[in-house]
């Protein structure tokens, strides 16, 4: 498990983070204080406090390097 700080400061930066997470077979969960959401779901990402950094974790063992790569806009 890997984990980023990221950022997603506008509907369309959760739209498009949404869409690039979706692409991986990997779980993906973000975490904001006691909450823990699942990151595909645009939903779940939206209850969330968007205002600061998220903490993701990427439950993923062999493609990391092509996920660090697709989620570079987002990493804080």
């Amino acid at each position: 498990m890997k984990t980023v700080k990221i950022n997603l400061n506008s509907i369309d930066a959760v739209k498009s983070f949404v869409n690039a997470v979706t692409k991986f077979d990997s779980d993906f969960d973000l975490v904001s204080g006691r909450y823990v959401i699942d990151a595909k779901s645009i939903m779940g990402i939206f209850s969330l406090d968007l205002s600061k950094p998220i903490d993701l974790n990427i439950h993923a063992s062999d493609n990391i390097d092509d996920i660090l790569a697709a989620l570079k806009p987002y990493i804080v």
